[in-house]
């Protein structure tokens, strides 16, 4: 009996969704010096081309949609002239909620890469799953835990530093 082997990132392939994660942890750090949840967002388009890189903005913009994710799609969209982003891919520090989930449903994105889950509003595996729902018009691929510890240590620091001052 024959079994097949689940896929395994390739060593380059591997090092490419580092190096992309690690520009969305640097951009997170910014957020998080400027008082908002340090969560960074970049788009790769074809070719490798940076599209996006964006950080949360919620606090500075007084905004609640101003999240690294919904940012980086607006970015992505008018670099490329559509809104439909089926060959890019977005590297996002936390796992996105559910307003950023369905945004990135529904601009068709080809890869979601994420670097922490969120167990009180992750929106792709952790609470809930949106992509797999009845309600999704798109199947998106999704590869979770690239930087994880660094992802999460950076969020859960920020957040020690604000329960104590």
């Amino acid at each position: 009996m024959m079994f097949e082997s689940s896929p395994v990132l390739e060593d380059a392939t591997y090092l490419a969704h580092c190096h992309w994660m690690q520009q969305a942890l640097a951009l997170a750090a910014t957020a998080g010096t400027a008082g908002d949840i340090p969560v960074g967002a970049v788009i790769v388009g074809p070719g490798d081309t940076c599209l996006a890189a964006t950080a949360n903005h919620r606090q500075r913009a007084a905004d609640p949609t101003a999240h690294a994710e919904i940012l980086a799609l607006r970015q992505a969209g008018q670099a490329l002239g559509t809104w439909h982003l089926e060959q890019c891919v977005l590297y996002v520090t936390l796992e996105p909620c559910p307003m950023c989930a369905g945004a990135i449903i529904l601009s068709r994105l080809g890869l979601l890469v994420y670097g922490v889950g969120d167990p009180k509003a992750g929106a792709i595996r952790s609470v809930v799953n949106l992509p797999d729902s009845a309600c999704s018009n798109h199947r998106l691929p999704v590869l979770a835990g690239i930087l994880a510890e660094p992802c999460q240590r950076q969020l859960s620091h920020w957040f020690r530093q604000r329960r104590q001052a």
